[in-house]
């Protein structure tokens, strides 16, 4: 596993280093699949003394990414409070595997390694602020839920390998999920 440690607005001394290579080097126990691990730890400039510490855990496999992010008062808590976050996210990302494996079909799942996600910083006078570009893996409907709620995101884009097109998995407001098949006129 490769591991990077970065700091915004906060310099990473040796013993902040040492602490998140000593945490992080934990989790490679339960998911030994995890090929990069990234740990982004900031100082942000907020109204609440509580909440200006923030640690963010970023781990990848082959087949999906671990996200957390926490803040607090102090940084190490912060990365303590994220890396709890991540290894729930590890305890229901491998159920979620097993049960799969045991229960389900798993026939027509192509893998594909995930490439590097790449961002990009766009002109000032541009209303688009940021481009992101990444390898898609091939997946089902239900994998795409999955992996949106480990990112903890709204949405997730993502290559249906039922329909042969790329799709869009998002929670409504309801708390159910819709999916978006684009059709080219």
């Amino acid at each position: 596993m490769q591991l990077t440690v970065t700091g915004k607005n906060l310099e990473v001394t040796d013993s902040l280093q040492q602490y998140v290579e000593k945490k992080v080097g934990r989790l490679d126990r339960y998911l030994p699949t995890i090929t990069d691990a990234r740990v982004e730890l900031s100082v942000e400039n907020t109204r609440a003394a509580k909440d200006r510490q923030v640690a963010q855990v970023t781990l990848r496999t082959k087949q999906a990414i671990l996200r957390a992010e926490e803040a607090s008062s102090d940084m190490f808590a912060s990365i303590d409070a994220a890396l709890d976050k991540v290894q729930r996210q590890i305890d229901h990302y491998k159920g979620k595997r097993w049960s799969k494996r045991l229960g389900g079909n798993g026939e027509g799942a192509a893998e594909a390694t995930e490439g590097e996600a790449t961002e990009e910083e766009t002109d000032e006078g541009s209303r688009i602020s940021r481009v992101k570009r990444f390898a898609m893996i091939p997946m089902d409907e239900e994998e795409a839920v999955d992996q949106m709620e480990l990112l903890g995101h709204d949405f997730y884009v993502f290559f249906n390998v039922n329909q042969s097109q790329i799709n869009v998995i998002y929670r409504r407001r309801s708390g159910d999920y819709g999916l978006i098949q684009p059709e080219m006129r």
